[in-house]
């Protein structure tokens, strides 16, 4: 759908749905656009309203770089689902977990600059961590205008992550310019400006939110109008399931409030009532640090005295005076309630040094509430942890949930497990496989592997598996009765899988699997949409195993490969990495998932998708490789054991054969591989024996009695005697217990098939039989070639009947697939199986041609090509060199380069041939002089062969026919009257210079980089590629008989009567696949656990010892030291204001004692010289001084004792004086 039909879509919605208020009279010029008080509403609500549909809705706040906001004009009684409806289902708002209502001052205040970022920084992470909704009053004022400025500052962080999601609810009647927001049919966006100079009483809405809820009841500038709808709506949100359906646990609340008045003192007190849990901000102003201030006495001394005291404190004069006695009393009374619900308060002060992050704070103040009727620990318990699981705050858990304490049982956290999981969220995977849950007895309980693959995201595999159970509905859909049939989705998940992985690999989950488990899973039928006329029964699907089975066949349940493999499958790197680190099988798990990812990047349509997906495979390429080096480092013969045992789960295949699947040259070109590789290659035979000993024993094999070769069991037996005598020289003792345990030597007959079935014998013995079969094919080609088949001809016969024979054998002889279609798909993915086919082909076809009188020649000419093809068949055998191996790749990636080249070749030879011929000569009729023009003369002028019709200086018209009539002549071209060409010369040999620049010297030397690309590309991967190409030789030669052709018919129709006549099973087990008992594979799959933990810690000691690594700690401790420093700061910041605080105490003291003195001082000077001159006035000067006491007594009396605040202000001084010295 695109943006154009999305917006009729919510118009006509709206429309549907949504109402507004209108009056009949002009309210633009009744009542003024102003705001009015509260108590003047009824002058503004007279006459008669009607409610309509709203006009006022769309977008609003469109820029570049910010996501667009929406908004809608909406009733005052508009329902709390209709609204709801309108966030979710039509704004696309995903459900919230957490709803945060942030009430308080509505004018703009000032608020600490240190209190300010705190608040920013810890509302704007507590959505973001938890996905909450932000409720607000939507405007550009007030606290409305913080939470605005948060989301601006912190929402388009790179740091930050998901989505903010700030909602306003505010009245219509009191927006300014709120007419530019008025369209019939919707604002897409609409062309609303902020104004605040001429906004007057009224206010802009705020730019920074992203959903505004316009509130309408039909008056005009009036304030408060929307709190009643507010309230019902945050209440009703309240009241929604958290997550889905299936949880217990509503949507919690919490309030949050910054400075505020009498209205915020009424919000906070009915959420209160409502058992809303509230958190103040000490110190942001006004009745916040009232309510706080007041928290911290007891509730008797909270009185009407106290809080007045209080309100005069903390609100200005103005507001005070207007304060009336009622409201007084009642705000008493509501904070008197508050206090005593302190289980739902919290006081948060930012000035405390030891103050936790407000984030948590807030998280913390909710799971601190007690539900209505929840009396057991447990239930308590639960609710907190599903509360931090849908929030995703892994802290919060690990500090108030899984505290030392506290003691879970595996089977009470399945169902948190299953949330985590369905969630996507690792972190708290983690924390419950670490905090109880067992990932065995987890996946054991009924359903719930059905249930995660029910509830895959939306993913390539979610939609083959919705094909593939779709295509099995539709099959047992097509008749009534049929649409009640069983639909085994296990089965589905392991045919997908096994598509993934590869033919070879079984079904990881086969019928039969457990004998007592009942699954049962409901389909999305919007996205299956089943073929069914009886829609009722197909909605529903119950899957359960069937009764019996092969017991041998099922493969071991293994819990870690199980998640795993859902992780995967989802590509979902976090929880892949800790089910991995769950997986028993971890080398051969990790294998498998990339190959996985490989074959879901390769059929994915979203390239970034893609890219994700081939990354994630390289990772797990990294991991298998570092596993089995550690493995390998530690005990090389266990670690081969891993190499070729068949893991059960992995669809009973093996680790090689699936790094080989996989093309992980990396891990085939692996020390430990290779050392397996040459242990089966050599068979019986030591891997130190020389090729020419080699050749000689194949010819005359007595010798091998003579110990002329080494065989491996001889070879051990040496190196054990070696190091016994070792040990006894060491320790002064004989073992004789040690020496009667030795392997019994090999006896005639082991020691001649040993020889005999080494596959580098067969492999040599070949190539002496095809070396010889070459030879014989070209003596009788060009010697022996005679009408009646010869002796020699005929044994090439039987020498061909024996290839093919071979070659069908190894078209039967696939233990990986049951079916012929499926064998000879997967053996004509082979170039030489290709090459094979084609040979024999042609020479049956030579060969009956041969044998026909009129079609004799012409089957030599078949044979001879033939045998083109059969000395093209030779190049296989290079495969072996370590330096002519990787050149074979190199000429299969130059003839697909080669045919590129010949694509833009054929463009231009055309090109210029049709107009070279089409100008030179008229009407030429003749096919095979047409293409010896147009195409054959073009082809050979890029070698330097030239026509010489290109100009006149060689024409001659005796070399070319007239008419066309001689076909031995070309036709000559249009003559003038001279008997001479008639066509431009200059046009010709312009267009043979561009036709010779463009092709001999761009094409070619095009042709040479391309070549030279691809040599370098491979020459730098050489040794890798020859250790790659080993594998597949050396299996094939490992199953060949050990006779080489000619003498293998006998094999080969021994084989054959085996598998069909007696029908023999072949042998499931062999030197690239073993079953280990299964005391061994449980010990070995132990130790590889081990050997996988020391890979992890090397790699994480690599990991912080990196430089990236050192960067990033750097990084983070710098962040670390600009958090301490901005605290530092912080404290000092008030310690000094604490300090300008009692500088200013002491001056005002000091003020205080000069006034005192100085009426003091005034007098002493005046008395002083009336005592020495007017002796007879002392009874005048005492009684003045009487009343200079007394007056000076009373004028103390008003003033400050300074005897008593002197000193102590004094030494609050100097104590601020040495503090800032200090600091």
């Amino acid at each position: 759908m695109d943006e154009d039909e999305e917006h009729r879509a919510l118009t006509l919605w709206i429309k549907n749905n949504i109402q507004k208020y209108e009056r009949c009279s002009n309210s633009k010029t009744d009542y003024p656009d102003q705001a009015i008080q509260p108590e003047d509403v009824t002058r503004h609500t007279q006459g008669p309203v009607s409610k309509m549909p709203t006009d006022a809705f769309g977008d609003i706040f469109r820029s570049l770089g910010k996501k667009t906001g929406k908004y809608a004009r909406v009733s005052a009684d508009t329902p709390s689902e209709t609204l709801y409806q309108l966030l979710t289902e039509q704004w696309k708002l995903s459900p919230p977990n957490l709803l945060i209502s942030v009430t308080g001052g509505n004018k703009n205040f000032d608020v600490k600059p240190h209190l300010k970022n705190v608040f920013h920084r810890g509302l704007i992470k507590v959505v973001q961590t938890t996905g909450a909704w932000i409720i607000t009053g939507g405007t550009h004022t007030g606290v409305m205008k913080h939470v605005g400025q948060a989301v601006r500052d912190y929402g388009l962080s790179n740091s930050m992550q998901g989505k903010i999601v700030a909602i306003g609810v505010a009245t219509w009647g009191v927006i300014h310019n709120r007419d530019d927001l008025v369209n019939e049919d919707g604002c897409f966006p609409a062309d609303y400006v902020i104004n605040t100079q001429t906004e007057g009483d009224l206010a802009c809405l705020d730019n920074n939110h992203t959903h505004f809820l316009l509130v309408d009841d039909g008056t005009n500038g009036v304030y408060g109008r929307e709190i009643e709808l507010r309230a019902r709506l945050e209440k009703y949100i309240s009241g929604k399931h958290l997550g889905n359906e299936e949880s217990d646990t509503t949507i919690p609340v919490v309030c949050v409030v910054l400075d505020g008045g009498l209205a915020a003192l009424h919000t906070i007190y009915s959420a209160m009532l409502n058992d809303t849990p509230c958190v103040i901000l000490e110190g942001s102003g006004r009745i916040a640090d009232v309510i706080a201030q007041a928290s911290r006495e007891p509730l008797s001394k909270v009185n009407i005295a106290f809080i007045q005291q209080l309100i005069k404190k903390f609100f200005s004069q103005e507001e005070y005076e207007k304060f009336k006695e009622v409201e007084k009393i009642q705000s008493t009374l509501k904070i008197q309630e508050i206090i005593n619900r302190r289980h739902l308060l919290t006081i948060f002060n930012a000035s405390e040094e030891d103050h936790r992050d407000m984030d948590m704070v807030i998280l913390q103040a909710l799971l601190n509430v007690p539900k209505t009727g929840e009396s057991q620990e447990a239930e308590s318990r639960r609710r907190k942890l599903e509360l931090a699981i849908a929030w995703n705050r892994v802290d919060l858990a690990k500090t108030e949930i899984f505290t030392e304490e506290s003691q879970w049982k595996s089977r009470d956290l399945h169902w948190a497990m299953t949330s985590a999981l369905v969630g996507e969220k690792p972190k708290f995977v983690s924390l419950l496989l670490e905090n109880g849950v067992i990932l065995g007895e987890y996946l054991k309980e009924e359903g719930i592997l059905l249930k995660l693959y029910k509830q895959l995201p939306n993913c390539y595999f979610s939609h083959k598996l919705a094909e593939r159970v779709k295509r099995q509905v539709e099959k047992k859909c097509k008749t009534a009765k049929a649409c009640d049939e069983e639909v085994k989705v296990l089965n589905a998940v392991s045919a997908e899988v096994r598509n993934l992985l590869g033919k070879f690999t079984k079904k990881i989950y086969p019928d039969g699997q457990s004998k007592h488990q009942t699954l049962r899973i409901q389909l999305d039928t919007s996205r299956l949409q089943p073929v069914c006329h009886n829609k009722k029964n197909c909605l529903l699907f119950f899957f359960k195993t069937e009764e019996g089975g092969d017991n041998s066949e099922e493969p071991q349940r293994d819990a870690g490969s199980e998640l795993f493999l859902w992780a995967v499958v989802q590509n979902n790197k976090e929880l892949a990495e800790i089910a991995w680190k769950q997986c028993n099988d971890c080398v051969v798990a990790a294998l498998a998932a990339s190959k996985i990812l490989n074959k879901m990047a390769m059929e994915e349509s979203d390239t970034d998708e893609a890219a994700d997906m081939r990354e994630l495979a390289d990772q797990y390429k990294a991991h298998a490789i570092g596993v089995f080096s550690e493995c390998h480092r530690n005990n090389d013969k266990r670690a081969q054991k891993l190499l070729n045992r068949i893991s059960s789960f992995w669809g009973k295949t093996t680790c090689l054969r699936l790094a080989v699947e996989t093309d992980d040259k990396n891990f085939v070109a692996h020390s430990g591989v290779q050392a397996l590789l040459t242990q089966i290659w050599c068979g019986k035979l030591s891997a130190d024996n020389p090729v020419w000993k080699l050749l000689i024993c194949m010819v005359f094999f007595p010798l091998i009695y003579m110990n002329f070769l080494v065989f491996s069991k001889d070879e051990r037996k040496t190196k054990k005697n070696v190091d016994l005598k070792a040990a006894e020289k060491a320790t002064g003792s004989t073992s004789d217990i040690n020496r009667q345990q030795d392997e019994e030597p090999l006896n005639c007959w082991s020691k001649l098939e040993g020889l005999y079935s080494a596959p580098q014998v067969k492999f040599y013995a070949n190539i002496v039989s095809y070396f010889a079969f070459l030879f014989l094919f070209a003596v009788v080609l060009i010697t022996d070639f005679q009408s009646a088949p010869s002796l020699r001809e005929q044994l090439l016969y039987v020498w061909v009947l024996s290839l093919i024979c071979e070659e069908f054998r190894q078209l039967v002889d696939n233990p990986d697939s049951s079916r012929f279609c499926k064998k000879a798909k997967m053996y004509f993915t082979e170039l030489w199986n290709i090459l094979d086919v084609l040979s024999s082909l042609l020479f049956c076809l030579g060969l009956v041609f041969r044998l026909t009188t009129e079609l004799f020649y012409t089957g030599k000419i078949i044979l001879c090509i033939d045998f083109v093809v059969f000395c093209l068949r030779l190049m296989a055998i290079f495969t072996i060199s370590r330096t002519l191996g990787p050149k074979i790749i190199i000429v299969k990636k130059m003839i697909m380069d080669m045919f590129f080249f010949m694509f833009l070749l054929s463009i231009w030879v055309v090109a210029y041939g049709v107009a070279k011929q089409g100008i030179l000569i008229h009407n030429d009729s003749r096919l095979s002089w047409i293409i010896q023009g147009a195409i054959y003369e073009p082809y050979l002028i890029i070698f330097g062969n030239f026509p010489k019709d290109i100009d006149n200086s060689d024409f001659s018209i005796d070399s070319c026919s007239m008419n066309g009539t001689d076909p031995l002549k070309p036709k000559c071209p249009v003559l003038n009257e001279n008997q001479m060409p008639a066509f431009p010369e200059w046009l010709n040999i312009i267009m043979l210079c561009v036709y010779l620049l463009f092709v001999n010297i761009l094409l070619l030397n095009l042709l040479i980089a391309i070549f030279n690309f691809t040599f370098q590309e491979v020459q730098d991967n050489t040794d890798k590629i020859w250790k790659f190409q080993r594998y597949e030789l050396i299996k094939e030669y490992y199953r060949r008989p050990a006779t080489a052709p000619p003498l293998n018919i006998y094999s080969v129709f021994h084989y054959f009567y085996l598998k069909i006549m007696r029908r023999n099973k072949p042998r499931k087990h062999n030197e690239f696949k073993i079953q280990l008992k299964p005391e061994v594979e449980k010990d070995l799959l132990h130790w590889e656990g081990l050997m996988k933990d020391r890979y992890l810690l090397s790699a994480r000691q690599e990991q912080s010892q990196s430089t990236e690594r050192c960067i990033l700690d750097t990084s983070q401790r710098v962040t670390i030291l600009n958090e301490e420093l901005e605290k530092k700061t912080n404290a000092m910041l008030r310690r000094l204001e604490k300090l300008e605080e009692q500088v200013t105490q002491s001056t005002t003291a000091l003020q205080q004692i000069v006034d005192i003195l100085k009426p003091q001082s005034a007098p002493a000077k005046e008395s002083q010289p009336q005592t020495s001159t007017v002796p007879d006035d002392s009874s005048v000067s005492q009684r003045n001084a009487g009343e200079q006491e007394v007056s000076s007594q009373k004028e103390l009396s008003r003033r400050p004792d300074p005897t008593v605040q002197i000193p102590e202000m004094l030494m609050n001084h100097l104590t601020g004086q040495q503090t800032l010295s200090d600091t």
